[in-house]
This record gives C-alpha cells, sequence and structure tokens, in this order.
C-alpha cells in the first residue's frame, strides 16, 4: 500500500525540488524582462535627448512630446548616468 501512494504523489523532497524548479523559472523570466526594460529605458533616454536638442529646452521639448519636465528630466539625467558608466548610448540606441 506504501508503495502505491508512492507512485501517485510526490515525495517531500520531489515537491521542494519543483517548486524551486518553478520559483527559478519565475526569477529568470522577470531578469529577462527587467533587462528588456532598461534598454528600452536607455533607449528612451536618448531619444528625449535628441528631442531636447531638437524643441531648443526641456520646456518646448516637454510641450511637443506632451511629456511633464519631470520626465524629462529623469530620462536626460539616466542618459548622462549611461554616457558617464562608459556606456555607449548611442550604440545601445542603435541596435533596436
Amino acid at each position: 500500500m506504501t508503495v502505491q501512494n508512492a507512485d501517485r504523489t510526490l515525495s517531500r523532497k520531489q515537491r521542494l525540488q519543483e517548486k524551486q524548479r518553478r520559483q527559478l523559472a519565475v526569477a529568470d523570466t522577470v531578469d529577462k524582462a527587467e533587462a528588456k526594460v532598461r534598454k528600452a529605458e536607455v533607449e528612451l533616454a536618448v531619444a528625449v535627448t535628441e528631442a531636447v536638442q531638437v524643441f531648443g529646452d526641456e520646456q518646448s521639448a516637454s510641450e511637443g512630446l506632451d511629456m511633464p519636465v519631470e520626465a524629462i528630466r529623469r530620462f536626460l539625467g539616466m542618459a548622462q548616468g549611461e554616457a558617464a558608466s562608459g556606456d555607449n548610448v548611442a550604440e545601445v540606441a542603435g541596435k533596436s
């Protein structure tokens, strides 16, 4: 009778392993999504930087893009941070 029960249900160890496998799979999915979001943010930062140059200043870019000035400044800061960290922001944007 114990053998039949073992055939139908997973052992505690197997259940734990399955749970860990699912957790790792979810964590991997989240990591990949975060990387995509980060790339998109960098691309947006480059585009906002170019928009500020085209529109002339942050306020004009804000109005032209219908984006709050605070968001414009956040993306400008992000682009500057990427440039300062040694990453080539234009290269990242060019790979899209």
